[in-house]
């Protein structure tokens, strides 16, 4: 690995051992990873079919396998962790491997699922064209990431805190996607029929140190590669944290943390799949879907009279 590419936003190896350490620790911070993984299986729900083989990917401490496994639609289900000490706690058969480098078969799946494990990718692009080629013809991937309304607020304080006292700012937050990107990723990865939206979740804090200290417990600590190896400074710290007391109060003098959920969907390309009519195949005028009168081009279309 060139670990001199730019494309290498975030160090691998630091996101498993942060992830293992906050699960082989009891998962005492999991609420968030355990209320998206139930978002993400109501969704699974609302598809009306059965999958034969599906899989995790990046199960952490398996939140989305139980969820997945609960919704009774996959007749047999696969996890994957990059860590083997969390592969081997997983309740399904599961092996350990990156989000970067899928160990699956063009072809071999049903159903691909990953719950908030792909913000940490650093070739996104590439980890989808590689979920998309696993899946079999009208094989559906969902999953659920952070997207880059997530902690705004705490990257905002620590941005203004930092240069205040040190004159500089450094890469503290993970960079993250937006709604518009995960939806044009999809298109590129070449699924069919991509879903993109968001929700937003709003956690309260006793202050910022309480937050700062449970992102740590969740093992979503600071994995950017080129991060400072010194810890700020505690002067800037606690700046930060007065920032934060003085412009996010939330309730019963807590202050808030926004987290931004984005929830991508996409189907394997069928020929089984709904497709877009060529010109001139439509069987319905649009003038009357519209309950127009038809003009020639150029003319404004105005209501009917009844």
């Amino acid at each position: 690995m060139n670990t001199h590419d730019p494309l290498l936003v975030f160090d691998r190896a630091l996101v498993r051992s942060h992830r293992e350490r906050a699960v082989l620790a009891g998962d005492k911070s999991d609420f968030l990873f355990a209320e998206v993984a139930a978002r993400l299986a109501d969704r699974l729900s609302d598809v009306k079919r059965s999958f034969a083989v599906g899989a995790d990917l990046g199960s952490r401490g398996g939140h989305m396998v139980r969820a997945t496994l609960a919704t009774g639609r996959v007749d047999r289900f696969y996890a994957m962790d990059p860590s083997p000490a969390l592969s081997a706690c997983l309740p399904v058969p599961a092996v350990a491997a990156d989000e970067e480098a899928l160990p699956f078969a063009d072809a071999s799946l049903d159903l691909a699922v990953s719950s908030l494990a792909l913000h940490w990718v650093n070739d996104l692009p590439g980890a989808l064209v590689q979920i998309r080629r696993a899946l079999r013809p009208d094989g559906l991937f969902l999953a659920a990431m952070f997207g880059g309304e997530t902690l705004w607020e705490l990257r905002q304080v620590l941005m203004e805190a930092e240069l205040a006292i040190s004159g500089g700012v450094s890469a503290r937050v993970s960079p993250m996607a937006d709604l518009r990107d995960a939806a044009g990723l999809l298109q590129r990865a070449g699924f069919a029929l991509p879903v993109a939206d968001r929700d937003p979740l709003t956690v309260s804090y006793s202050d910022a140190w309480a937050l700062m200290r449970e992102l740590r417990d969740m093992g979503e600590g600071n994995s950017i590669r080129l991060r400072p190896r010194r810890p700020l400074r505690r002067a800037i710290l606690a700046e930060a944290v007065r920032l934060y007391q003085k412009r996010h109060l939330f309730a019963a003098a807590r202050v808030r943390a926004s987290f931004e959920v984005l929830y991508i969907s996409g189907w394997a390309p069928s020929a089984t799949q709904q497709q877009p009519l060529r010109p001139g195949q439509a069987t319905t005028r649009l003038a009357d879907a519209l309950g127009v009168a038809e003009r020639p081009a150029g003319d404004i279309a105005v209501p009917r009279s009844e």
